[in-house]
């Protein structure tokens, strides 16, 4: 089925439905490099008036990548349902924006959608809404999930403690880590990003987070984020594996391209759950993401990638994960040129999230060859800190030595908690306070206070 829409004495037609999405996206450079963005703005708004006119209806009888051909789609519409989309399933695209912002529409609301939303709709509705528009509804649908603790509450903000080493050097890993826990942060998880897939190295690291969790009684979740298969294997040797790790993309061919499967996601899944190492709950997994990874594996299939994010966010949601993070600014300026395309993204992408049921989180951050700069990432954690985030990085210096780009740091969190108001989770800010890390306001404590859990760490760990 073919859209047009007049603008003046100017006819532009867009030959199907695929087409109308990426002509109606927000300008980026991944979608210009693979020739399917509008050619000008005219051409946008065209197609955003097109857009607004499409019934919801359309997006379950028109895939954008063939059933037959994709299990993404498969999946997609496999799990929906009629039942949840009833309530909106009159609604135009529109009409579905208009009724997302209104007063009235909250949280229940929201909830009761879930489940009849595909991430066709949801990534169609958030092209035709402003920056605005995508803070005010996500935050009115909070996603809670519970491992050893509940991260997502409202008023509350994670942090992942990421502590990587060029080397996987265990004492550097440590040094960072303590230097997290000592600023509060490590509420989302600890979660390394290990320099090479040798399980014996994994497992080292596993062990040594374990050790320092029993030891001190942290109510936190520990991660190294290896390929499924090498966490698979871990599992399979006793290592102490908490959350169960895997980068994910929209499509099936992008996701063979990461060397995983639906069933493989199962069976990772499946190997979590048998250890029941949760004590609040049983969310395990532990997703990435991020704009531009079909495009870049060539598995977009012409779809725009703003679009092929969310339906990662439909394989993500299969699997009930603890945390999703989209990696937002790490594919480099070919993907998102700036960061003005860059804070759009980051926004489109946890509302898109959320409206799914997803628990999103983002790294707000960028390489070092993009045009964009450490002012840009504050204003996008702001940003993120009013829509509603479930967590965000903290990273030493918010320059990783591993992975060799700009992220958020320990200080970063304090700034976003303290003029945003936002806590902690309960259970590790219980834990906070019993240390005498932070006072009964979520505030840091003098340094004085933190030095015999700070020293005997330090003895313990073996790091001078």
């Amino acid at each position: 089925m073919s859209y047009t829409e007049s603008i003046g004495s100017r006819t532009y037609r867009f030959a199907d439905l695929k087409t109308l999405l990426a002509k109606a996206s927000p300008q980026r450079s991944g979608d210009q490099l693979a020739g399917i963005a509008a050619a000008s703005e005219e051409e946008r708004v065209a197609a955003k008036m097109a857009l607004a006119q499409v019934p919801l209806r359309t997006f379950l009888n028109d895939p954008l990548i063939p059933y037959e051909a994709d299990e993404v789609t498969r999946l997609i519409i496999d799990d929906h349902s009629a039942q949840a989309f009833a309530e909106i399933s009159h609604l135009t695209v529109g009409d579905f924006r208009n009724w997302l912002l209104r007063t009235a529409t909250e949280t229940d609301a929201l909830t009761r959608i879930t489940q009849g939303l595909t991430p066709e709709m949801v990534a169609a509705v958030s092209k035709l809404m402003r920056n605005q528009d995508l803070i005010t509804a996500a935050r009115k649908r909070p996603v809670i999930t519970r491992f050893r603790n509940t991260v997502g509450l409202p008023g509350r903000m994670s942090v992942r403690l990421q502590p990587n080493h060029p080397t996987d050097d265990v004492k550097g890993i440590a040094a960072s880590m303590l230097d997290g826990l000592m600023y509060g942060c490590g509420d989302a998880l600890i979660g390394i990003n290990p320099a090479s897939d040798n399980l014996a190295a994994i497992t080292k690291l596993l062990q040594m987070i374990d050790d320092f969790r029993q030891r001190y009684q942290v109510p936190t979740q520990s991660c190294v984020l290896t390929h499924v298969t090498s966490t698979i294997a871990a599992i399979e040797k006793g290592a102490p594996v908490d959350l169960v790790f895997q980068s994910i993309a929209g499509t099936e061919k992008a996701n063979t391209s990461f060397g995983i499967s639906l069933a493989l996601l199962q069976e990772a899944y499946d190997a979590g759950l048998s250890l029941q190492r949760g004590t609040v709950g049983s969310n395990l997994m532990y997703f990435e993401t991020g704009q531009g990874s079909a495009l870049s594996a060539d598995a977009h299939f012409g779809v725009d990638q703003q679009t092929c994010e969310a339906r990662a966010y439909a394989v993500a949601r299969k699997f009930e994960p603890f945390l999703v993070n989209t990696v937002v600014g790490f594919i480099g300026p070919e993907y998102l040129y700036d960061g003005k395309q860059i804070t759009r993204a980051g926004l489109e992408d946890h509302f898109c999230g959320k409206l799914l049921g997803v628990p999103m989180g983002c790294d707000i951050c960028y390489t070092n060859h993009a045009e964009a700069d450490q002012d840009d990432m504050d204003n996008l954690l702001t940003l993120l800190g009013v829509a509603g985030i479930n967590f965000i990085m903290g990273v030493p210096g918010a320059d990783d030595v591993m992975l060799n780009y700009q992220s958020t740091s320990f200080h970063d969190a304090l700034y976003v908690r303290d003029v945003l108001g936002l806590r902690r989770a309960p259970e590790f800010e219980e834990w906070l306070e019993s240390m005498q890390i932070i006072d009964e306001r979520g505030a840091l404590i003098g340094a004085s206070a933190r030095q015999p859990l700070l020293e005997g760490a330090r003895d313990w760990m073996g790091i001078a």
